[in-house]
């Protein structure tokens, strides 16, 4: 029954972020006239489905580790001289449904369409919260500096009141972890307010092992200090719609941004690595977080869905980002490449996923402790 309780709430998070992104193909796809055969969540047999009035097979697969939408005709690779050749198999009203034969526009819209349908989802969800369950906007206090700790050797003391964090103005005394812990950068820069006086402190923090607050081992960075609500008062604001949404995308936009920069680390070989996980540990966390209720659910929902569109931003074949790198070549070349460089792309795309997946799926086999 245990592994029910991990297993159940990540197929419903994740069923309704595939839809979601799915579904961002699909609306610009039908408004672009483009022919839809299947909209699927997940892979393999299909488990039950139905057609729609269109000719669109809607079900839900076996496997449900993602989705795909497949357009009328469709072809993953295809050179310019056999995009002719398929063109000559449809008739005129035919072939105004093949996703092919729109413009690079419209094409690299519909590709779009389902990251940005991700991210949509998310500033809904924070949206959603901030407006029915609120924000915190309790400011920060350190209330003790440890002796001879990374805050304690730049100067940093007792009473200082935490401005913000590597120009991260910090809003919440949620956040103060956040910053230093999503920082890619040897060093951290602290603004803080002493005496009515702003101050600026770079702080090398110390990196350790430590568990998160649901028990998940993880590299924490410290700076050897503890922090209290300001005059010991929480601070939680339900926001207007104007407000909430201000926040929801800086949130989305945070999120986003230290997700590229924990990219550009891994590249430069300063990444932690160990904190790369795949569905099992995706499975775990959702599985932990549900059990803290709905609005715990939502909120790694939204993260997640983040996570999901802007890893298929990434320039590699078989995911989002790579037609479109595809698409930003025919532009700039006026013509598709080539199906045997396509077709090499694809193979170095499918090397890369392949060792990710097991990368991760490794690194989740470490953290259940059976590796």
């Amino acid at each position: 029954m245990e592994i029910l309780n991990f297993i159940i709430p990540f197929i419903i998070l994740l069923t309704i972020v595939v839809f979601v992104h799915e579904y961002g193909h699909y609306y610009f796809a039908k408004r672009y006239g483009v022919g839809i055969t299947d909209f699927s969540i997940g892979f393999g047999k299909e488990i039950f489905g139905y057609n729609d009035k269109s000719g669109t097979r809607w079900k839900f697969c076996a496997i449900p580790l993602g989705g795909y939408v497949k357009f009328f005709g469709d072809r993953n690779v295809f050179s310019q001289a056999e995009q002719e050749e398929l063109l000559k198999q449809y008739n005129k009203e035919d072939r105004d449904k093949l996703f092919v034969t729109k413009p690079i526009y419209q094409r690299s819209l519909i590709v779009f369409a389902g990251p940005l349908a991700n991210f949509l989802l998310a500033i809904l969800i924070f949206v959603f919260i901030y407006m029915f369950v609120g924000k915190d906007f309790t400011p920060a206090q350190i209330n003790e500096v440890q002796e001879n700790s990374p805050a304690h050797t730049a100067g940093i003391k007792s009473g200082d009141i935490i401005i913000s964090i590597n120009d991260k103005k910090v809003n919440s005394i949620l956040e103060v972890s956040t910053f230093i812990n999503t920082s890619s950068t040897e060093s951290i820069n602290i603004q803080i307010e002493r005496n009515d006086k702003k101050m600026n402190f770079s702080v090398i923090p110390q990196i350790i092992k430590s568990e998160d607050s649901l028990g998940n081992k993880m590299n924490k960075k410290i700076i050897g200090i503890k922090i209290i609500p300001l005059n010991n008062e929480l601070k939680k604001e339900k926001l207007g719609p104007a407000t909430a949404i201000f926040y929801a995308i800086k949130e989305t936009w945070f999120v986003t941004q230290a997700s590229f920069d924990f990219v550009v680390s891994l590249f430069k070989g300063k990444g932690d690595t160990t904190q790369l996980g795949g569905p099992i540990k995706i499975a775990k966390i959702t599985g932990q977080v549900a059990q803290h209720g709905f609005i715990a659910f939502l909120s790694i929902m939204a993260y997640i869905s983040i996570s999901l569109g802007f890893i298929n931003l990434f320039p590699i074949p078989m995911l989002d980002g790579g037609h479109l790198m595809f698409y930003a070549f025919e532009k700039i070349l006026g013509r598709p490449l080539t199906q045997r460089t396509q077709e090499g792309f694809f193979r170095i795309g499918l090397f890369l996923l392949v060792f990710l997946m097991l990368f991760t799926t490794i690194n989740d086999l470490k953290d259940l402790g059976l590796f």
